[in-house]
């Protein structure tokens, strides 16, 4: 018996254990990506400024081997189970007793339920495996933003050219090449512009770069219909976020909130609900 010969459930079972894994995966990612970025920066800077860059440890996304970052021990391939790891350790080092976070089993278990749900939705199938890389890449894209207000190039551009990939090879049906090109040339343009109209009037930059590549990828996969009420749903919910961050204090330092979490939120919702769910979440 074969993947294909199985029951849709146990199907959608085994993608949910498979997300869970690469829910693991995406920990690093978010940790590690921005400082690799960082590392990055700062060896181009010492080189313009004729000088001879750091050299340091090995730091990418498989090396070093995963640590306490209190006590520098070293976790075993026990300690690494997603989710039930942590619940048997009770979200703490096994050695010195730092608490880890609730962040990574629930970015592990998120993983887990998007995955399941792909498979569920699209059984073994092209298109499920593709939105299951779609909701990977999105939501390791969300978390980052959130941390740093950082969108990086190395997941934003290879999303927006996996949608226009996905619609040219016909794994995603609702939305033909011609409709996915449009939207993601629809969804940069539309934030780029709005970026220079806030500019002009206010002399401020009201978002970043990433913000529009994001858009743009969006626009890829979900086609240029789903754009007006994703942007909807990202910029209220954005308000409404904010301005209560804003009245508890929350606002970090410069008093912005990063919009690419909510632009992934949206995203989301269109992938679970279908984009026109959107609108009726607005109330239009």
């Amino acid at each position: 018996m074969g993947f294909m010969d199985l029951s849709p459930a146990l199907n959608a079972l085994l993608a949910g254990l498979f997300g869970l894994l690469v829910g693991s995966f995406l920990n690093v990612v978010i940790y590690r990506l921005p400082k690799m970025m960082e590392r990055q920066w700062a060896d181009e800077c010492a080189e313009l400024g004729g000088k001879v860059p750091e050299s340091g440890k090995k730091f990418n996304l498989l090396a070093p081997r995963s640590r306490c970052s209190s006590c520098g021990h070293i976790l075993r391939w026990y300690e690494n189970i997603p989710v039930l790891s942590y619940l048997f350790l009770r979200g703490r080092c096994l050695v010195c007793g730092t608490a880890y976070g609730l962040r990574y089993p629930l970015v592990e278990a998120v993983t887990g339920a998007l995955f399941y749900f792909c498979a569920w939705r699209w059984g073994w199938t092209m298109t499920a495996l593709a939105w299951c890389g779609f909701s990977a890449a999105l939501l390791a894209l969300a978390v980052i933003d959130w941390d740093t207000t950082l969108l990086p190039d190395d997941i934003t551009l290879p999303l927006l050219w996996a949608g226009l990939i996905v619609a040219a090879l016909q794994w995603n049906p609702a939305v033909s090449l011609p409709v996915a090109l449009w939207g993601a040339v629809a969804g940069y343009l539309s934030l780029w512009l709005v970026y220079w109209a806030f500019k002009l009037v206010t002399g401020k930059e009201g978002m970043g770069y990433g913000d529009f590549k994001l858009f743009a990828a969006l626009g890829a996969w979900f086609g240029w219909p789903a754009l007006v009420p994703m942007i909807l749903m990202a910029s209220v919910i954005g308000a409404v976020i904010g301005i209560g961050m804003k009245f508890s204090g929350g606002l970090r330092e410069g008093g912005y909130v990063p919009f690419g979490p909510f632009l992934a939120g949206a995203g989301f919702t269109a992938l679970v609900f279908g984009p026109q769910s959107i609108l009726q979440f607005v109330g239009l």
